[in-house]
């Protein structure tokens, strides 16, 4: 089975509700890349990319297409057999740009599991489990406001919720949390995010406000440097996200003890291929973390379910899905959804899910 034709499509997926608001940036709709990998078998493999605008991470989209561009001419022709000679191939041909090699990485795998008649997550290691966990984001937003759709979002079966904080006045972030605690208390777990927006300083002041309150801290401050001071001088545990930019990130976090989790994005580290090896460095020091991404459809959904299928159930903090943001599904017959704050693993060969035909419209660039 060879690469025969490899396509590139945009999609826009506005915010439902506006505004999806965070520390560092407001988005209110999303540009998506998709590729669809076609070989000279028939088969069909896709893959998304889908960064939230251009200041969360180094990734924007227009960058992603243009990082496709470079590597998809030299993947033509190619055997689909083994995963790691096209990581090798695409490393060959570009420097650095995972979140752009993940869309390809997702295709690659989609098209090996409907070859091989097995879904994405045996060919990762093997699901463990045939339901994950999801939780909610909740957008920095008013105190009672936030604890209100907190409630809410508990009655709907999510076990975990994400509170969004920073980008404003640390009082208001401080009057959140204890109204959060108050609403839902020990019903649901939560993590505390500041995506980089709070300085070590006041990352200390919330943590000593709060300390009543059981939580873990994601992503406090801006660096990974910064982060690390706050070890032995914070009650809650501190997890790292947006500072795992690759592998070694993630080894040296690890390494030097600054993590006691994180909040993993499957296309910031390249793909579900790297992923697998993130996962195990973390099985090995039996650090919990999530299995996310920035943003995205039913292809990047279906693939961080997968990946969480396959993580030990004690160790997964969730797989975070953009579901109940966006309208519509890319495969109204298969859909990615939550229920009762849980997801069904895919269990169709390859990612499970498959766009309508033609709903992306005409490719944005052709390669093959």
């Amino acid at each position: 089975m060879r690469i025969k034709t490899i396509n590139v499509y945009t999609t826009p997926l506005p915010v439902k509700g506006g505004v999806y608001r965070m520390a560092s940036t407001d988005v209110q709709s999303l540009d998506s890349t998709l590729v669809e990998i076609v070989t000279d078998e028939g088969l069909v493999g896709w893959g998304e990319t889908c960064p939230v605008g251009p200041v969360y991470q180094p990734h924007h989209a227009l960058g992603a297409r243009a990082a496709v561009a470079e590597i998809a001419p030299g993947m033509i022709g190619l055997e689909v057999a083994s995963i790691r000679l096209l990581t090798k191939r695409m490393d060959e041909r570009l420097n650095g740009h995972g979140y752009a090699k993940a869309a390809l990485d997702m295709a690659f795998l989609d098209l090996l599991g409907q070859k091989l008649g097995v879904p994405v997550s045996t060919l990762l290691g093997g699901a463990v489990t045939d339901r994950v966990p999801s939780y909610y984001s909740l957008i920095v937003g008013p105190p009672d406001e936030t604890a209100r759709i907190a409630a809410d979002k508990v009655k709907a079966g999510y076990p975990r919720l994400q509170i969004k904080i920073a980008g404003r006045n640390l009082e208001e972030d401080v009057a959140t949390l204890h109204k959060v605690w108050e609403a839902i208390g020990y019903k649901a777990r939560i993590a505390v995010d500041g995506n980089r927006g709070l300085t070590v300083a006041s990352a200390i002041h919330l943590d000593r406000l709060c300390q009543a309150i059981p939580f873990v801290f994601e992503q406090p401050c801006n660096t990974m440097e910064e982060v690390a001071t706050l070890k032995g001088r914070v009650t809650h545990p501190v997890y790292l996200d947006e500072n795992t930019e690759d592998l070694n990130a993630v080894l040296r976090a690890i390494s030097a003890g600054i993590a006691d989790g994180f909040g993993l994005k499957v296309t910031r580290l390249g793909g579900l291929t790297k992923m697998t090896t993130v996962r195990d460095m973390c099985a090995i020091r039996s650090l919990p973390h999530t299995c996310d991404d920035a943003w995205g459809g039913d292809i990047i959904a279906a693939a961080c379910v997968h990946l969480a299928a396959t993580v030990e159930p004690r160790r997964m903090e969730g797989a975070w899905i953009a579901q109940e943001y966006i309208k519509g599904h890319f495969d109204a017959k298969h859909p990615i959804v939550i229920e009762n704050g849980h997801i069904a693993v895919p269990q169709r060969p390859g990612l499970g899910v498959k766009p309508e035909p033609g709903m992306f419209g005409q490719p944005v660039a052709t390669y093959g």
